[in-house]
């Protein structure tokens, strides 16, 4: 490839992408993006604890139980598309503020429903909720948008370590808000989960991104198809979409599945919390992991990781069997995922930026989405151990496919 079809930024001036690589401004962006990705972090922790027990409790056939998270996915994968376009037209502070809005509406919309008891309004509400999630996916690339190249992975890391503190925060906010409409189960949580969309909204306000200039928002870069072509990109999209999709087929039962093992509300809090903080917690070095061994090796660290995960699950249904499962899960998630996105930050041109972003993230939820709805089926028909082993044929796909991609970078390296 040509210094003219390579990385963006060594190439071409700030007029000609309309963009200036400036990373003090991306340090500031990446603080207050993991203050908002703690926010958010909060609500969709509370969200997967809840969600599928409010939905057991609402729906008649039980086997649809986690279809309100599913619908918070496909509301997620729904507007992931057109929340770039409107931010590359409104700038990402605009549009960043327009999600946390959206997602205040649907929050309370889910009090609302468990306050009347409909199940119909529940799940709507959570495909509200998942505009939320459609523009908050947008942070880790928004940290990135004007970093230099060496600060792209720790600018990601940095926003995704906001997790941490939702790990903490989330359970909390769920044990003590959940029983404050009592006798309406959850619907105090859904009350709580508003106030803490509209504080994000608030803290997005400070985001200092540029958008691009008029010429280069004109410049629509090369056919989207050119770049998903990319074996690059189809790699790093792949894995993407097995690692949050392994991440989601065991979480959204897991909840579900230790209340069936007569554990409480409370020990699934607890695991779910430990999970979140397995999630983010390494993304304090991630980017520096990925900076010294490579995206290959950390993409295929949390490959093995979450098959660890699959491993413990299947030895026993206690409580620490489901955290030390989830943990290892969280684990393997985070160094799949931040590498999968520091793969896709290296296929495309500032220019092109919003609809690659869009297109990685449509097909990621769009796959996380199919795998939420599987999980509650597999679970009702056949029990958690079906669900566990769903795992495996994942983790294998992901490992030959990383594998072929580092064989082929070496050939190609040695001709």
């Amino acid at each position: 490839m040509s210094s003219q079809t390579a990385a963006p930024n060594a190439a071409r001036t700030a007029a000609q992408v309309g963009a200036l690589v400036d990373d003090a401004r991306a340090r500031r962006n990446a603080r207050i993006l993991a203050v908002a990705q703690t926010l958010y972090g909060c609500t969709g922790i509370i969200m997967v604890t809840s969600a599928g027990l409010v939905g057991q409790m609402l729906a008649e056939n039980k086997a649809l139980a986690t279809v309100p998270i599913s619908m918070f996915v496909l509301g997620t994968a729904a507007l992931t598309v057109p929340a770039s376009l409107v931010m590359r037209r409104v700038g990402r502070r605009a549009g960043f503020m327009a999600g946390a809005g959206i997602g205040a509406i649907g929050a309370a919309g889910g009090a609302a429903a468990i306050w009347i008891g409909s199940f119909a309004m529940f799940a709507a509400a959570m495909a509200l909720l998942g505009a939320f999630q459609a523009t908050a996916m947008y942070y880790r690339f928004a940290a990135a948008d004007v970093a230099s190249d060496a600060f792209k992975a720790k600018a990601i890391s940095w926003v995704l370590a906001g997790g941490v503190a939702a790990a903490i925060l989330g359970p909390q906010i769920l044990i003590h808000s959940r029983d404050l409409l009592a006798p309406l189960a959850f619907a105090g949580a859904y009350g709580a989960m508003c106030a803490v969309a509209l504080a994000a909204m608030a803290v997005l306000s400070f985001v200092d991104i540029p958008g691009l200039a008029p010429a280069a928002r004109a410049n629509q870069g090369r056919p989207i198809g050119v770049i998903m072509a990319q074996p690059k990109f189809i790699v790093a999209v792949i894995c993407a979409m097995a690692s949050y999709s392994m991440m989601t087929l065991l979480m959204t039962a897991t909840p579900i599945a230790m209340v069936a093992c007569d554990l409480t509300v409370e020990d699934a809090a607890f695991v779910v919390q430990w999970h979140a903080v397995a999630m983010f917690a390494p993304s304090f070095f991630t980017g520096n992991l990925i900076n010294r061994f490579g995206t290959t090796r950390i993409i295929l660290t949390g490959v093995g990781l979450q098959i660890a995960c699959g491993i413990v699950a299947l030895s026993g249904v206690e409580i620490e069997q489901f955290t030390i499962a989830l943990a290892l899960l969280g684990l393997g998630w985070n160094f799949g995922f931040i590498g999968a996105t520091t793969l896709v930050t290296e296929t495309y041109r500032p220019e092109e930026r919003n609809k690659v972003q869009a297109a990685n993230d449509f097909l990621v939820f769009g796959a996380v989405a199919s795998a939420s709805f599987l999980s509650g089926v597999l679970l009702q028909s056949f029990g958690w151990s079906t669900v566990v082993m769903a795992l495996f044929p994942l983790t294998a796909v992901t490992a030959v496919l990383v594998g072929w991609s580092a064989l082929r970078r070496g050939s190609e390296a040695a001709m």
